[in-house]
């Protein structure tokens, strides 16, 4: 791991008065003047150029993320809704239906993946890490350990996991990942609280560090939740307090800003407000943050989809990419991506192909809309309706 060392320069400020040296320091020899240095931080990381690249790769025009890294309890949610047991088999099998879906690597560059799924196989023994890398899509984990209370605040959450995660991510990055996902959250019905921010801010960052030295990518995820009925000007405010607390702490931790991604909620009015907020409305509120807040030299931003509908996901997206942005403005979903999908599934293997279809249908839409050549044309009204869920837990 890369250190960082700083000289202390024994000058009190007091000493220069109107750019004339002091009687005091007259006495002080130059060679002993001259010795005196400040150390400047200087990130030396083993593997800068390969960080740059990957998360490049991952930031390529047409493609975006394909989030299946749900916790097994999370995962659970998902099967019981199509009445599957929630157990190891039916997980992989329907990470199997997603992760072999023929032709996924044209709009898909990279897929986030629970620990679980990182050390699976398909039926017939291949790993996934290999049937994503035939596809050209990065392989990608999850890496923090949940959300628990924090204490002192107004009953808001922090994400924990950093605890070992420096040797968990070298083994991750033995087993095939190159970037790493870390998912903390703000709620603004809660406040937020300052210590909320701060410790959100902080958390995000260690991490960050901690993965570029084991050469994972990390994502970079503050998710400020939908839930409230405030309006879009208040989310707006909020999440420039956010990033400009994150990218502070990121700088603080010697973060390479070229090896990161960015994965943030859209700006949208809380999911309760009487007024709906249009993909134009959306975007402008959004990118408005973002060219505040986010530095060019960062290459991608993955938004989440945070419970829009698929179509509203997909839209909004298309409005942000409607004239030219200083990153790849892209996204990294996953019910946005599988909702459909899972219930075309219901479990059967006979309706795999036209699941992985239906996958096909949302991916290369989002695609177009990263593109900005989306059309809503024709979507299904599956995929129009609303996956908000009030106090929702992963």
């Amino acid at each position: 791991m890369a250190c960082v060392s700083f000289a202390k320069l024994n000058v009190p400020s007091s000493t220069w008065i109107g750019g004339q040296q002091s009687p005091s320091l007259r006495s002080v020899s130059s060679t002993r003047l001259a010795t005196r240095r400040v150390s400047l931080p200087i990130r030396a990381g083993a593997y800068t150029d390969e960080l740059i690249k990957t998360a490049k790769t991952i930031a390529s025009p047409g493609r975006g993320i394909l989030a299946i890294d749900e916790s097994n309890a999370t995962c659970g949610k998902r099967l019981s809704s199509i009445a599957l047991d929630n157990t190891e088999p039916n997980r992989q099998a329907y990470r199997q239906l997603l992760l072999t879906t023929p032709g996924l690597g044209e709009y898909i560059s990279g897929a986030i993946l629970f620990e679980e799924t990182l050390y699976q196989s398909t039926a017939d023994g291949k790993k996934f890490v290999d049937v994503l890398h035939e596809q050209k899509i990065v392989p990608g984990i999850k890496v923090d350990k949940g959300l628990v209370p924090l204490p002192g605040s107004n009953n808001e959450s922090w994400c924990q996991g950093l605890d070992g995660l420096s040797s968990r991510s070298a083994e991750y990055y033995k087993q095939g990942a190159r970037f790493a996902k870390w998912r903390t959250v703000v709620s603004i019905p809660c406040g937020p609280s300052a210590v909320a921010v701060k410790e959100a801010a902080w958390g995000l960052a260690r991490y960050a560090a901690i993965s570029q030295d084991n050469g994972l990518v990390p994502i970079v995820e503050p998710e400020i939740l939908l839930d409230g009925d405030h309006p879009i000007e208040r989310t707006l405010e909020v999440a420039e307090k956010v990033w400009a607390e994150v990218f502070y702490y990121l700088a603080e931790n010697n973060v390479i800003f070229e090896g990161i991604l960015l994965k943030p909620s859209m700006v949208t009015p809380g999911a309760e407000h009487k007024e709906k907020a249009s993909p134009e409305t959306i975007a402008k509120y959004t990118l408005t943050m973002l060219k505040r807040r986010v530095p060019p030299a960062v290459p991608g931003i993955m938004f989440l989809s945070g419970g829009q509908s698929e179509v509203e996901a997909t839209l909004n997206l298309h409005a942000m990419n409607q004239s030219p942005n200083p990153w790849h403005v892209s996204f990294s979903y996953a019910r946005a991506l599988q909702n459909t999908v899972l219930k075309i599934w219901e479990g059967r293997p006979e309706n795999v192909e036209a699941a992985q279809k239906a996958l096909l249908v949302r991916a290369k839409a989002n695609s177009l809309a990263q593109l900005g050549k989306y059309s809503a044309e024709g979507e299904s009204e599956e995929a129009k309706k609303g996956m908000f869920v009030k106090g929702y837990t992963y």
